[in-house]
């Protein structure tokens, strides 16, 4: 294993009974509590699932897909992570089962492992150890969450690998973390514990004692509940946290450092440490329960029947909310829904309209639709990544009237407006793509540098010329036809640093109009909002105020 700083100690966080009772969101509200006492935190997920990254998922299956600075595509839990710790995610935090093998088998190839047979352990779980304890340096804590649930097969690997760092380590500096669900049966009246029981059960015969459960519950646990669960799980009474329901996510912090979770660590590990100081979500929480107003926001997107596939998106326009201390209604329209007509009736009564990502045909009428209302009716308009490539295609076609300007994904006979990006800088050396290679990881992934054109919109709104955000997309926006887009009054706002690459586009005939190629929702904290986000939403209350 790596050489490891002696102070750092790690909190491996599992969960049992059923998926989605939300432990990267436990994970990430830990990790901002243990910052307000002081510590230094380091946040990792391991996925179980053999797919080498979730770039090439549905929307459907996994949501969204949360890229870093680095350019990892990764599990929607970094994006909770960075938002509640502001700790910015890289590569060295994010690894899979599919991850794990293709390091093995390419070690065995190389013949690295001297003619061993190769097994899960110790050459799988060794692989795991080496990641959780990799690229670290003077972090006092390293939270690592397992993905899936207690006894799914896929991550038994997983939990023997953090079995045996334990044992490496010592229990002095390693804590087991085990969410659970405390069901309620109306009928009988009351809390039901078995579930519990038998997970931790589970995570025992794996050779896993926890030391912490975090138990989802829709109502305060009994006293009598509580000692029961100790009792047979084998834990502290004061390290049985019941987590209930909440009206935010921003509250989870508050409401789990009430219930001890902070100070039963600390005692875990005992450390003595001032209390923490939770101001910074106090003030949050406090704008989010006593807002100055209400906002309507439209959403039109192509994954709408799932929101997770929208998550930090989402979370950024509440995050925009928070610095103009209004409530963010989100009125999610799936773009299909537009291409059917009645387009006026169903953004009649919003005050902003977001088009986001996304890929393939499906629903690109609908966005179409939606960016001509937002030009029409001088509705403030927010295009992410596709939306921004939809408000370029929409101006050719309805205002430059030239009909077959389109993107060459979907459509390689176009005037292609927007093409594939097949070759560009990355960090000084030259990226190239083929269109029938392989999808995974080919995209323009990660941080990007940008300029901004002096005197726009766009540079008003950052407040500076020069930006990085990061990106996620294979098609590029023509910069061949920026005279032409000129004369439709649509200027290109913000170019790569050679000039060759539209990364911003905006109306200067119209109160609000900005279309951007990259992601800013990645990068957006409700501590930190994301001035794009923050600007739109005062220009969609401005908007409201005049209907």
């Amino acid at each position: 294993m790596s050489e490891l700083n002696p102070k750092t100690k790690f909190i491996f966080i599992t969960g049992g009974v059923v998926s989605s009772l939300g432990k990267g969101l436990a994970s990430a509200s830990l990790a901002s509590i243990l910052q307000c006492r002081g510590f230094k935190v380091r946040l990792r997920k391991l996925d179980p699932y053999l797919n080498v990254d979730p770039g090439t998922m549905s929307p459907f299956q996994h949501g969204e897909v949360f890229v870093t600075d680095d350019g990892t595509e990764a599990d929607l839990d970094l994006g909770h992570y960075e938002r509640f710790s502001g700790v910015s995610a890289k590569r060295s935090d994010s690894t899979t089962t599919g991850k794990i093998y293709q390091k093995v088998i390419d070690k065995e190839r190389h013949g690295d492992y001297l003619g061993s047979t190769i097994q899960v352990i110790p050459h799988v779980t060794n692989e795991i150890k080496n990641f959780i304890v990799s690229d670290l340096e003077d972090e006092d804590f390293v939270l690592c969450e397992i993905g899936g649930t207690v006894g799914d097969i896929e991550g038994q690997p997983y939990l023997e690998a953090i079995r045996q760092l334990a044992y490496d380590l010592g229990r002095e500096r390693t804590m087991f973390l085990h969410l659970t669900l405390l069901p309620y049966i109306p009928t009988a009246g009351e809390l039901k514990t078995k579930p519990t029981q038998h997970s931790v059960k589970k995570l025992q015969e794996y050779g896993i004692q926890p030391d912490m459960l975090l138990c989802r519950s829709q109502m305060p646990i009994p006293e009598n509940e509580r000692k029961k669960i100790a009792l047979f799980c084998n834990i502290k009474e004061s390290n049985v946290i019941q987590a209930l329901d909440v009206s935010n996510i921003y509250q989870v912090p508050l409401a789990y450092s009430k219930e001890g979770m902070d100070k039963a660590v600390c005692d875990h590990f005992k450390l003595h440490c001032p209390d923490a100081d939770l101001s910074r979500w106090e003030k949050i929480v406090e704008t989010l329960k006593a807002p100055e107003g209400e906002v309507k926001i439209a959403v039109v997107g192509k994954y709408v029947k799932l929101l997770e596939a929208y998550k930090s998106l989402g979370e950024a326009l509440t995050h925009g909310g928070i610095a103009n201390k209004y409530k963010v209604r989100i009125k999610w329209i799936d773009a299909e829904d537009l291409e059917r007509g009645e387009v006026d009736t169903i953004l009649s009564d919003v005050s902003g309209i977001l088009v986001p990502g996304g890929f393939g045909s499906r629903g690109t009428a609908g966005k179409i639709a939606a960016v001509k209302y937002a030009r029409e009716h001088k509705i403030p308009f927010l295009g992410i990544c596709f939306g921004m490539q939809m408000a370029v295609i929409e101006t050719m076609r309805n205002v430059l009237g030239i009909q077959n300007a389109n993107t060459t994904e979907l459509d390689e006979n176009c005037e292609a407006v927007v093409g594939l990006m097949t070759e560009w800088d990355k960090d000084g050396a030259k990226q190239i793509r083929h269109k029938d290679g392989d999808l995974g990881g080919t995209m323009r992934l990660g941080a990007y540098e940008a300029v901004l054109k002096s005197g726009s919109k766009v540079a008003e709104v950052y407040g500076c010329e020069h930006i990085s955000e990061r990106h996620r997309h294979r098609y590029e926006v023509n910069i061949k036809y920026k005279d032409q887009l000129e004369k439709g009054g649509m200027i290109i706002s913000g170019t790569s640093p050679d000039g060759k690459l539209p990364e911003i586009v905006e109306r200067p005939d119209h109160p609000w109009f900005i279309g951007v190629q990259f992601h800013p929702e990645l990068k957006s904290k409700p501590f930190a909002p994301h001035p794009l986000f923050v600007e739109f939403i005062k220009a969609s209350i401005k908007q409201s105020r005049l209907v």
